[in-house]
């Protein structure tokens, strides 16, 4: 995990990227600054980072550029995510979400701009016009209908009436695969992309970004996973979030498919895989380690 002084640096790099609050629109601009600076674990920001120093990238305004705009995209997923058309929650980072600090119609807007906000610094990354390029279209499949929003859409596909299950035991693997496949594009496309674009910065080979792909894939699944553990083991004050949503919502999670020992079973699997596919690397793959480390063990 990044230092608390690396962490300051991006934190102070975010803000200069969003506009004052006080520029009109000053609501509009309020709220996206209230999305994106509450804090947060910052995770995919670090993969970037991480997979960059693993490549002996040292143009750190560019890795600053995908760092942002990863986080940026993240934020904006977050925003809509909690809106009462999709979870309605009212909580996040341990305080009331943007529509419910804000309006609704405000909290869509927000999400819609930094939307637009991310591709926009990686279109003035300073950087060769090919990797921007490339940077650009991973983000964008990332975060679109064969990544990220197509997971959200299937998550609310599989979120049952009461009087039904979440991917019926009766599919019995088919469930796994299907809650594998939903979770693999909801959250860890991101994640994928986070680590992808780092090494992109830093001209990694085919080789290499393959077996990168291979150690962030299983990384969104364990970070999932721990969340779903998460959901049934911790309380609101603890995660920052509503505690249960879950199971209230009957959610399709690994702990309502597995049940919480398997799921627990599962992600130890996830850390052992993830130890391997790093372990021909040298030092400079500590960053991604410990990035690893704090997915499958992190308290919220």
């Amino acid at each position: 995990m990044a230092t608390e002084p690396a962490l300051a640096r991006f934190e102070a790099v975010l803000a200069t990227h969003l506009p004052a609050d006080n520029t009109t629109p000053a609501r509009l601009h309020a709220a996206m600054r209230y999305a994106v600076l509450a804090g947060g674990k910052r995770i995919r920001p670090q993969l970037v980072y991480a997979a960059g120093e693993l490549c002996r990238e040292s143009n750190i305004a560019v890795l600053d550029s995908a760092a942002v705009a990863v986080e940026l995209i993240h934020a904006f997923s977050l925003v809509h995510d909690d809106l009462p058309a999709m979870d309605d929650d009212s909580l996040r980072r341990g305080r009331p979400t943007v529509h419910v600090a804000f309006d609704e119609a405000t909290a869509i807007l927000a999400g819609d701009a930094l939307q637009a906000l991310a591709f926009h610094v990686l279109a003035l990354a300073p950087i060769d016009a090919a990797i921007r390029i490339s940077l650009i279209t991973t983000l964008a499949e990332a975060a679109g209908s064969l990544g990220m929003c197509g997971g959200q859409q299937l998550d609310m596909d599989a979120t049952m009436s009461k009087d039904q299950a979440p991917f019926s035991t009766e599919l019995g693997s088919d469930a796994l695969f299907g809650l594998r496949q939903m979770h693999g594009l909801k959250t860890g496309a991101l994640i994928r992309a986070s680590v992808r674009m780092g090494a992109l910065i830093g001209t990694a080979n085919n080789d290499l970004l393959a077996q990168l792909d291979g150690f962030a894939h299983d990384l969104g699944l364990a970070f999932q996973i721990r969340d779903d553990i998460l959901d049934v083991e911790s309380y609101a004050g603890q995660l920052g979030k509503t505690a249960g949503k879950d199971a209230a919502q009957n959610k399709a999670t690994y702990v309502s498919v597995l049940g919480l020992e398997r799921s627990k079973e599962l992600l130890t699997g996830l850390s052992e895989k993830m130890r391997a596919a790093l372990a021909p690397l040298d030092a400079r793959a500590d960053g991604l380690r410990g990035v690893a480390d704090f997915a499958i063990t992190r308290d919220r």
